[in-house]
């Protein structure tokens, strides 16, 4: 049986999870505008999550460090739209789609293409090395800030990515997002980042990057 500690917005944590009352009553405190959360750490604005980390915006969620402003998605792929997913990729207002659950490598729907219109659709640059090209930028003094995708020559890691992408960075940014746009550069780069990460601490965001930088 599970000794649980909770807070006023019955959130809870329990001590079995956690590994001690200490640090199950640290994970608790850590919580911000959640409400009726389990085990849950470090995340925001939250509600009926569960065992999740860094998350923000979640609803009805589970292990949520693999969504990324998604709504119970499943099984999909290339989403755009999207509800009652999970474990989505590439995927873009996520918590707004529906019937998606299943649709996997499902077959595009074919459209006609006007070809007296631009073509607007948007190359994913490559970054070789994207691990040890990111660190060594985001690694230099008040080079990192997580708490915002720009200031200056400042950058959080998602928005390292895309400067270092050049031009064709930009333009992907603008297209959709910083986030989504680091999280297509680096999949084109050849790793698929959980977008959790572009919500890490500067500590644990730049140890991180070491990590993926030093390996072999």
């Amino acid at each position: 049986m599970k000794t649980w500690l909770s807070d006023a917005n019955d959130n809870r944590c329990s001590v079995e999870y956690f590994g001690s009352r200490e640090a199950a009553q640290a994970a608790l405190d850590s919580l911000r505008d959640c409400s009726r959360c389990s085990d849950c750490s470090y995340c925001s604005r939250c509600s009926r999550c569960s065992d999740c980390s860094y998350c923000s915006y979640c609803s009805r969620c589970s292990d949520c460090s693999d969504c990324s402003y998604c709504l119970r998605c499943s099984g999909c792929l290339r989403c755009s739209g999207c509800s009652d997913c999970s474990h989505c990729s590439c995927c873009s207002d996520c918590s707004g789609c529906s019937g998606c659950s299943g649709l996997r490598n499902e077959r595009p729907i074919e459209v006609e293409i006007n070809k007296d219109q631009p073509d607007l659709r948007v190359t994913i640059p490559k970054i070789p090395d994207i691990h040890k090209v990111v660190y060594e930028a985001a690694s230099q003094p008040y080079a990192l800030e997580m708490d915002a995708w720009h200031c200056g020559t400042t950058h959080c890691r998602a928005g390292w990515v895309v400067a270092i992408a050049g031009e064709s960075g930009k333009k992907l940014e603008a297209f959709h997002n910083t986030e989504l746009a680091a999280m297509l550069i680096y999949r084109e780069s050849g790793y698929q980042i959980n977008p959790a990460r572009f919500f890490d601490a500067n500590e644990d965001a730049l140890a991180d990057m070491k990590r993926l930088a030093e390996q072999p």
